[in-house]
């Protein structure tokens, strides 16, 4: 609709970051005479871009839009509508400077995961993953403005034991897997080779009992569960082991704590013990002048 507009305030949320990698956007099928003010004319409505680069050899680019909401609007409105005889495709882009965090303790709160990897380089978004309950799962996302700054968190938190809090346990930190669960995979884009038909050559189907696809059916099944179950008992090993250091960790504490509290008492019954020393020296120094 060329006659909408979009008031931009309103799309605006209190003390968000603009121009992130999170409001960048791939192009493809783009027209291989399209140029980068005819890209930004496209996508004028959405804002003021920032970003734009067009690859014409490959008929595919990239812009960045303002906000997140925006390039949410614009990829909606935009996917799919033809330009000279071609059917744009538009999708966010990889976000290349991402990272998982786990072993996150229980009380690391969004705004204590950016600062503590804001050392590492400019953090545009950071996050701590909540169950339904809106508790911590222990897991965050950190998104950086640019590789080299994910890069150092990753080797300095490898090499290192960085800790957000008094709990002595360190973070881990990985590159964060990239999905797309927006476009999935159509069958248009699926390769029609020699196994792709021979795969489709029966339709969705349960196996039928005492056929062969049944019997390996069966036998994948047991093999899966088997995997289950492995997992699940490794799982609480670990959950036992976690438990364990965590006591242990607990108990070597309180002892430290309590051997600074003996340090700290000697220290200060010695400081007594010289106090009174200097006390009696000063005592027995006026008694031989009044002896005088």
């Amino acid at each position: 609709d060329e006659g909408l507009t979009i008031d931009l305030k309103n799309f605006r949320k209190p003390r968000e970051k603009t121009f992130t990698q999170r409001s960048r956007l791939f192009v493809g099928n783009l027209p291989p005479d399209i140029t980068e003010e005819e890209m930004r004319k496209l996508f004028e409505k959405y804002g003021k871009a920032g970003e734009v680069f067009i690859h014409k050899d490959k008929g595919f680019g990239f812009i960045r839009l303002e906000t997140r909401t925006l390039a949410e609007i614009a990829k909606v409105e935009l996917d799919n509508m033809p330009l000279r005889g071609k059917q744009l495709r538009v999708r966010f882009a990889c976000h290349s400077a991402s990272l998982t965090v786990r072993n996150l303790p229980q009380f690391v709160s969004n705004e204590l995961l950016e600062e503590a990897f804001s050392v590492f380089g400019q953090v545009e978004r950071a996050v701590v993953i909540v169950d339904d309950r809106g508790r911590s799962s222990g897991k965050g996302i950190v998104e950086f403005s640019g590789k080299p700054a994910a890069r150092k968190a990753l080797d300095r938190c490898s090499d290192g034991s960085f800790l957000l809090t008094t709990f002595p346990r360190p973070v881990t930190v990985e590159p964060m897997d990239q999905y797309d669960d927006e476009e999935g995979l159509p069958e248009k884009l699926v390769i029609k080779n020699q196994q792709y038909h021979k795969e489709r050559e029966q339709p969705p189907r349960f196996a039928q009992p005492g056929s062969f696809e049944y019997e390996y059916a069966m036998r994948w099944k047991a093999l899966i569960e088997m995997e289950k179950q492995q997992q699940e008992q490794v799982d609480r090993n670990i959950k036992e082991a976690r438990e364990k250091l965590e006591m242990e960790m607990e108990a070597a504490r309180h002892e430290h704590q309590v051997m600074l509290m003996r340090q700290d008492l000697m220290r200060r019954q010695e400081e007594l013990r010289r106090m009174e020393e200097l006390h009696n020296q000063e005592v027995q120094k006026r008694k031989q002048l009044e002896l005088r």
